[in-house]
């Protein structure tokens, strides 16, 4: 992914689907035919707004002038019981990952995980029934027909939470951009002030015997991102589709390793507490600094019960064990 504005991961759009065609009130005439029954036929069917999941997609950005998507009507019933033409549905293609949502109740109405996987957004009006439908023993020749169902008119919210293997958790500086860009073809900007990542990171992680898996660095947390300081409370939404969440903490941090991990966690934990079921790796980076005595003093003040690793992203330290413990984690065979 590019920095940028070319990343959008929120839209409100407004859709009206197609109204339903009238059905038709044709009585059968011709030639040698001049009190006919009817014949008329039903109305075609209103075009669908449908949502398509597409790979080659990664942000919503062209969605965000498109504030309102009409599909068309389906055409009325003709004579001879021919039923009219359905209007074309329109197929937005979207990023997996992308969450559909009604704007006025906020109420979830589906999502797109996969590939070429689609849900109508707004359903188009029934086409009218022709009189044919409408004939009985005592009704011989109906002179109506049944008109087209509207079409759905409503504000809809596309949200897109980054779908990855393993999501980046830490604060600015703390080398997640760094980390990426040494294990993945991604280019993150890399600068040495804070908030260098301004957007969510994609990046593909190659691993042995040719598998891989997807790294998300997501743009890094302060103390209260929860409660919308920073940067972190955007884009905080995006670490709950992340499998694994690797928490990264420098060792040059003010603080000692597991009181910066413990605010980490207790970040995400007012945000969303089923983030702490995830499965957690902690990273101890820019560990090139520390000779072995000090990392061996670093290692007694480390977290329990959760996987602790020290690496170095410029030193190509430990990064292939760190490969190791994420695949673990993962689950993945």
């Amino acid at each position: 992914m590019s920095q940028g504005s070319n990343f959008v991961d929120y839209v409100k759009i407004c859709c009206r689907s197609g109204k339903g065609g009238a059905g038709s009130s044709h009585l059968h005439r011709d030639k040698m035919t001049s009190t006919g029954g009817p014949d008329g036929g039903d109305g075609g069917r209103g075009g669908h707004i449908i949502l398509r999941g597409n790979p080659q997609f990664w942000t919503l950005l062209h969605l965000k002038y498109r504030k309102h998507i009409l599909a068309p009507d389906g055409e009325p019933g003709s004579s001879s019981t021919s039923t009219g033409k359905s209007g074309k549905d329109e197929i937005l293609e979207v990023p997996l990952g992308t969450i559909a949502k009604d704007a006025e109740t906020g109420e979830t109405l589906f999502e797109i995980t996969a590939e070429g996987e689609t849900k109508i957004l707004t359903a188009g009006g029934r086409g009218g029934l022709g009189n044919w439908h409408f004939k009985s023993s005592t009704l011989q020749t109906p002179r109506f027909a049944q008109p087209g169902e509207s079409g759905i008119e409503q504000w809809v919210v596309l949200e897109l939470k980054v779908l990855a293997d393993v999501g980046l958790v830490g604060f600015p500086n703390a080398g997640k951009s760094t980390l990426l860009s040494v294990v993945s073809a991604a280019k993150p900007e890399i600068a040495d002030y804070p908030f260098t990542t301004l957007v969510p990171n994609l990046g593909i992680v190659a691993y042995r015997g040719g598998k891989s898996f997807v790294m998300a660095d997501i743009p890094g947390i302060i103390e209260g991102a929860s409660k919308g300081k920073g940067l972190g409370y955007r884009f905080l939404r995006h670490i709950e589709r992340n499998s694994v969440l690797l928490f990264m903490v420098p060792a040059d941090t003010s603080r000692t390793i597991s009181e910066e991990y413990e605010i980490l966690k207790s970040e995400l934990q007012q945000y969303n507490p089923e983030l702490m079921q995830k499965p957690h790796v902690l990273a101890v980076t820019k560990s090139d600094m520390l000779d072995e005595e000090l990392q061996a003093e670093m290692k007694k003040d480390l977290p329990e019960n959760i996987p602790a690793i020290f690496i170095s992203s410029v030193a190509q330290k430990g990064l292939n064990e760190l490969k190791d413990m994420l695949w673990t984690a993962i689950g993945s065979d």
